[in-house]
């Protein structure tokens, strides 16, 4: 093993260490007493962590694929908002208005499920047909469609939120799992291993980490490009999906104004984790580490009465350091 592929490989998680040690210190220079920072060191506060880190990690997730492929998208925030629409609408019989019977049956809610993830597959495949049989640029291609998904979101809802039955789904995301963690965590660490497994063990990682390389190689390869990046789009898609439903579940209700600006959280989390923008690199363990860096930076927030806006600068300096290593990276290995 090269020492230098190491380190930079090591660099979420010693991001993440440092993280939380920092934070650790913040608070403990906050509160001298130490009461501050006993409870950030609680398990309830780690367990709230660990949930608040589920939608951004699965979205996450799907968004490595895209951006190790050298692609961007931009209308996963969006994506989000209509997944959490379909849902509501699916469970409630077709309707934006909820049954009478406040209850939705077990196969109105894996109707409901599936409906969303297949939603926002589509939605994944428009995104990869249009800028690959195009040749248009994805972030063009995503900007557009954030705004045209956002709005068939609130065509659907008609511009409201949509109720639905207490019991539809709305366990992912509470503290009734296992060791007290709501499943939706378990489900990201599923999707983990998927991702990990996909990306690491499969010919369709490998023709991804191809393509972001060096599409041109790839397709002297035989690599076919379109046809894959599609793929790509779609499987972001499902993720998405995914976190569409935890996120619903979150907010029991389908909100179509929800996740403005979470695109953006989403690709600071495969960035700070370790993503190229550039393409041709990225994993799934670091993209975790990125979501789950940003919660524990939101609850140190938290726990310093910070407002909102220092969360938000901590973390797009954050993205700008990361950007910059990768950007060193890159030229290390352009001289060598």
């Amino acid at each position: 093993m090269k020492l230098k592929p190491f380190l930079y490989n090591m660099l979420p998680f010693v991001g993440l260490v440092f993280v939380i040690v920092v934070s650790m210190i913040a608070i403990q220079i906050k509160d001298p007493s130490g009461e501050d920072l006993a409870n950030f060191m609680s398990f309830d506060n780690i367990r709230t962590v660990l949930i608040q880190t589920v939608v951004v990690g699965i979205a996450a997730l799907g968004m490595t694929l895209v951006i190790i492929s050298a692609g961007i998208d931009l209308s996963v925030g969006s994506q989000i908002a209509l997944a959490t629409v379909v849902f509501a609408f699916v469970v409630n019989g077709g309707s934006v208005t909820p049954p009478e019977v406040d209850s939705a049956s077990g196969l109105a809610v894996t109707l409901a499920i599936l409906a969303t993830i297949g939603a926002c597959g589509l939605c994944g495949l428009f995104n990869g047909w249009i800028s690959s049989k195009f040749r248009i640029v994805p972030f063009i291609v995503t900007l557009g469609t954030m705004l045209i998904f956002r709005g068939v979101a609130k065509w659907i809802a008609g511009g409201e939120a949509v109720r639905t039955p207490k019991n539809a789904a709305q366990g992912f995301m509470d503290y009734d799992g296992a060791l007290g963690i709501g499943i939706g965590f378990y489900l990201l660490i599923a999707s983990i291993i998927v991702t990990a497994v996909l990306l690491k063990r499969t010919v369709l990682g490998r023709y991804i980490y191809a393509i972001g390389s060096s599409e041109n190689t790839a397709r002297l390869c035989g690599i076919g490009v379109e046809n894959q990046k599609v793929f790509i789009y779609v499987l972001c898609g499902v993720f998405t999906g995914l976190a569409g439903v935890m996120q619903y579940s979150f907010l029991g209700s389908g909100n179509p104004t929800i996740a403005v600006g979470l695109e953006l959280n989403i690709i600071a989390a495969v960035v700070i984790g370790g993503g190229s923008l550039n393409g041709g690199s990225g994993s799934a363990m670091g993209t975790f580490i990125g979501a789950l860096i940003m919660s524990i930076l939101g609850s140190t927030c938290t726990m310093l009465g910070a407002e909102t806006y220092v969360q938000e600068m901590t973390i797009g300096s954050i993205v700008i350091i990361a950007v910059g290593i990768d950007r060193l990276k890159h030229l290390k290995r352009f001289q060598s």
